[in-house]
Parts: C-alpha cells; sequence; structure tokens
C-alpha cells in the first residue's frame, strides 16, 4: 500500500495516520522525495481501503501488490517525466543520449560535442571512471577529465551523463554531472544506490549482466524509497551463453518494463550487441518495442577509440541514425494512435 501525504503535514496528523496504519497490522516505512511524501505500508490483512483515504493529511491511498511499490505503475497512470534542466525523458518524448565509451581529452570531448549540437542531442555520455574486465585496460582520465568536459559541455548547452562506480564519489561528481549513470557491474550496489537516494539529480540504472526485470525493479525502488524518484531504467544486453555477439539484448524487456513501471525505460544498443555494424538496427528495434530513448557509442574516429571501438558509431553513421531514429518514432506514435 502506498499513502501519498499532504506536503506539508503536521507532526500530529503523520502520527495519527502511522497509528491506524500499525493498527491495521502494517508496517509503514515513510518516504520523502524531491516532489512527494509518502508513507510504505506493507502487510497482509484485507480491510475497507476508505479507513486510511478519509484520514486528515492523506491525499490518496493505493493498492500496490508488487514487492517494487513506488516504481510499480499500478498506482500512477503513464510515464513519469525526468526534466534535466529543460530536456525532457519519458512521457512521450523521445530523447538521445550519445557520446564515447571513455571520455579521453579537451580535443575529443570539442569535436564530439560539436557533432551532437550539429544533429540535436542534447544529453552527452561518457566515462571518466572505466569499471573494465581486465585491470591493465583503459580506467579512465577520472575527475580532471570531468571537470573538463563539463566547461565544454556548458557552452554548448549539453547536458552530461557520466557513471559513478563508489559511494565516495558521488559528492565529488555532483557539480560536474546532470545525470547519475550507475552501471551493470553496480546494479545491485545497494549502498551506492541507497546514497543515490540522497541526491537531487536524476539516475539512470543499467540492467545487470545477470539480472532479472524484477532486480532492476527493484534496484529502482532502493533510490526511490531513499527519497530520488528521478529515475530511468536502461535495457542494456544481459549476459547468455550465445558467444556470436558481446551481449543478448533483451528487448522483450522494453515492453514488460513498460508495463510495469512509470519510469522511462531507455536502450543501449551499443553494449547490447556489441557489434558496429548491428547497432543501428537495434536501436531502430528499441525504438519500435517502446523505448523513451536510447544512449549511443559514437567517436569522431571509433578505430582510434581508448575502449569498446567495436560498437562504436562513427559520425556519418550516427548522423543517419538519429534521422532514422525520428522517423520510426514518429510512426510508432501513428499505429499507437
Amino acid at each position: 500500500m502506498i499513502i501519498q501525504l499532504e506536503h506539508d503535514i503536521q507532526d500530529a496528523l503523520l502520527s495519527d495516520i502511522q497509528k491506524e496504519v500499525a493498527a491495521l497490522g502494517y508496517k509503514a516505512t515513510e518516504v520523502k522525495t524531491q516532489h512527494q511524501h509518502y508513507l510504505v505500508a506493507i502487510g497482509k490483512s484485507e480491510f475497507d481501503i476508505r479507513r486510511i483515504g478519509h484520514l486528515d493529511g492523506v491525499r490518496d491511498v493505493h493498492r500496490v501488490s508488487d514487492a517494487y511499490k513506488l516504481v510499480s505503475k499500478k498506482w500512477k497512470v503513464g510515464t513519469s517525466k525526468i526534466d534535466v534542466d529543460g530536456v525532457p525523458i519519458g512521457a512521450g518524448h523521445f530523447t538521445m543520449m550519445a557520446g564515447p565509451c571513455s571520455i579521453e581529452g579537451e580535443e575529443q570531448i570539442k569535436s564530439i560535442l560539436a557533432h551532437l549540437s550539429e544533429n540535436g542531442v542534447k544529453i552527452m555520455r561518457g566515462g571518466v571512471y572505466k569499471p573494465r574486465t581486465s585491470p591493465y585496460s583503459f580506467q579512465g582520465i577520472g575527475m580532471d577529465g570531468l571537470k573538463t568536459w563539463y566547461k565544454c559541455a556548458k557552452e554548448y548547452g549539453i547536458k552530461i551523463i557520466s557513471e559513478v562506480l563508489a559511494v565516495e564519489q558521488i559528492e565529488p561528481m555532483h557539480d560536474y554531472v546532470d545525470i547519475y549513470q550507475v552501471g551493470a557491474r553496480n546494479s545491485q550496489n545497494f549502498a551506492l544506490l541507497h546514497e543515490l537516494g540522497k541526491v537531487d539529480k536524476p539516475v539512470l540504472i543499467k540492467r545487470g549482466m545477470s539480472g532479472t526485470i524484477e532486480d532492476l525493479l527493484q534496484s529502482a525502488e532502493y533510490v526511490f524509497s531513499s527519497g530520488n524518484e528521478r529515475l530511468m531504467l536502461c535495457e542494456r544486453g544481459i549476459r547468455t551463453y550465445e558467444k556470436a555477439y558481446r551481449n543478448t539484448l533483451d528487448l522483450n524487456a522494453v515492453p514488460i518494463l513498460k508495463e510495469k513501471t512509470h519510469l522511462p525505460v531507455i536502450v543501449d544498443p551499443s553494449h547490447g550487441i556489441g557489434l558496429r555494424r548491428f547497432v543501428s538496427d537495434m536501436a531502430l528495434a528499441g525504438v519500435m518495442a517502446g523505448c523513451d530513448g536510447l544512449i549511443i557509442e559514437v567517436h569522431e574516429k571509433p578505430e582510434e577509440a581508448f575502449s569498446d571501438g567495436q560498437q562504436t558509431l562513427s559520425f556519418p553513421e550516427f548522423s543517419q541514425l538519429i534521422k532514422a531514429c525520428m522517423e520510426t518514432f514518429a510512426f510508432r506514435r501513428r499505429l499507437q494512435s
């Protein structure tokens, strides 16, 4: 059960509601986010929901049977809209995020920013901390690189999404990112998720390599229940027995997630298939599957990229993909109307 409280509820009224919930045999957890004030109540007894709904200080009450309460679509109609300082994500908008796997230096940053700006892309992706399978692979250029990137991005009016690997990186990165990304390897790092719930910036959570859809939803619940409801989910491929491509991009997850959650759903075809020649095809498939946006790897010279060049689009390939995505999104909207 989710109880939406009045924003400025008095302590005495909140206490009365908590006592009534306890009398029903439910355990209530108070959740305050950027936008709302909730009680998430867990219990099994049946009762007339009006017993809670008529109490002073209660805005609304929702029965939610899912284990993940706050991110469930059962209490919220439609898709939540995430506003990234004027850039909308979700709620009928289609958003493209693009950039290199790794931030390499100022020359590369400016080259990609110029290309994104020419193509109308408002969010640039890139890693300054890189979780690599091998300890000998490029690990990223850290905070100095992030600060340079942020300064350049501001000149173009482009927002930044970058991966955070550890709790201690959240605060230093805060003033230099617009969206925190939680990568597949950290999708069940509950300490990190809990701390990201305390920041007032959007968070994109990628599905773990062996994670189920419910695992992903529960990860989002950690962030939401800790106070941050500006969340997005990302399908980026899961690890299966298949070796012909990098990962198995589970596009089945897109409509299922759209059915189960009100959070925006993003698709990452670059990591999903890992083969440059097929990234655009899988991106368009993701659009038709119903995603709210894409996150794509792009580089001026993919063959010279410090990491993941084999799955990174060149500038001409990316420009062509954007046009195709907009046409495909428009076609999807016509089919749905």
